[in-house]
C-alpha cells in the first residue's frame, strides 16, 4: 500500500490532477482506508509543495495547480469520511481587513493550512473588526490570522486585536497577521502573536503557535 501513498505523493507535487483521482479512485478500490490516504500521500505531498514554494524553488501558479491536484483526491475521499474523526491540527479563522480586497495570498495561506491539515474558516475580503470578532466567538478558533497589502488598511488590524481585548478574547486567541507591507515590528507594535512573510511561514508559525 506504501506505493500507492508515495505515488499520490509524486502526483501532487507535479500537479497531475487525473492521475491523482486515478491513484485514489484505485486505492480505495483495494480498500485503502480514506484518512490515510489523505494524512499518507495527500497531505505529504502538499507538504513538499510548501516546502519548496517557501524556498523559492516552486511560485504562485505551481502551488495552484498542486492543491487542485491534491483536491482531486480529496474530493473523493471526503465523502468516506462521514463519521471518521480525521483529527485536526487546529482551528483559523483568516480574513483580509477592511478596505482592503486583495486574497490571492490569504486564499494560499488558507489553502497551505487546510493541506496541513487545520480546519480553516475563510471570512473573504474587507472583513470589519466587528466580523472578526463575531467569527472568534462562533467558531472559538486556535488562531486568528489577517491579512493586509495596502498601508492604508494595515491599521485595521489593530483595531481588531483592541477589540478583542475589550471583549476579553485576546488571551483566547493567537493573532497572526501577514501581508506585502507587514514586518515584524509592526506584529509587535500592535500586539499580534506573529507575522509570517508567505504562505509556508504562515503554515510553521501557526504550528509553533497551536504546540504552545
Amino acid at each position: 500500500m506504501g506505493n500507492y501513498f508515495s505515488e499520490l505523493g509524486e502526483n501532487v507535487i507535479s500537479a497531475k490532477q487525473e492521475r491523482v483521482r486515478e491513484l485514489t479512485q484505485r486505492a480505495l478500490a483495494d480498500g485503502v482506508d480514506p484518512v490515510e490516504i489523505i494524512n499518507s500521500g495527500l497531505i505529504p505531498g502538499m507538504n513538499v509543495v510548501g516546502a519548496r514554494f517557501k524556498a523559492g524553488d516552486m511560485f504562485v501558479p505551481e502551488v495552484l495547480m498542486s492543491a487542485r491536484a491534491m483536491n482531486a483526491g480529496m474530493e473523493l475521499v471526503k465523502p468516506l469520511l462521514v463519521g471518521k474523526e480525521v483529527p485536526s491540527q487546529g482551528k483559523v479563522v483568516l480574513g483580509t481587513v477592511k478596505g482592503d480586497l486583495h486574497d490571492i495570498g490569504k486564499n494560499l495561506v488558507s489553502m497551505m493550512l487546510e493541506s496541513a491539515g487545520y480546519t480553516v474558516i475563510n471570512l473573504g475580503v474587507d472583513v470589519s473588526a466587528a466580523k472578526f470578532l463575531q467569527a472568534v466567538k462562533e467558531n472559538k478558533p486556535d488562531i486568528l490570522g489577517m491579512s493586509a497589502l495596502l498601508t492604508t488598511t494595515m491599521l485595521g488590524m489593530k483595531d481588531v486585536i483592541e477589540l478583542l481585548k475589550e471583549e476579553g478574547l485576546r488571551d483566547q486567541v493567537k493573532v497572526v497577521i501577514g501581508g506585502a507591507p507587514i514586518s515584524q515590528e509592526f506584529a509587535r507594535e500592535i500586539g499580534a502573536d506573529g507575522f509570517a512573510p508567505d504562505a509556508g511561514s504562515a503554515t510553521e508559525l501557526c504550528h509553533q503557535l497551536v504546540a504552545r
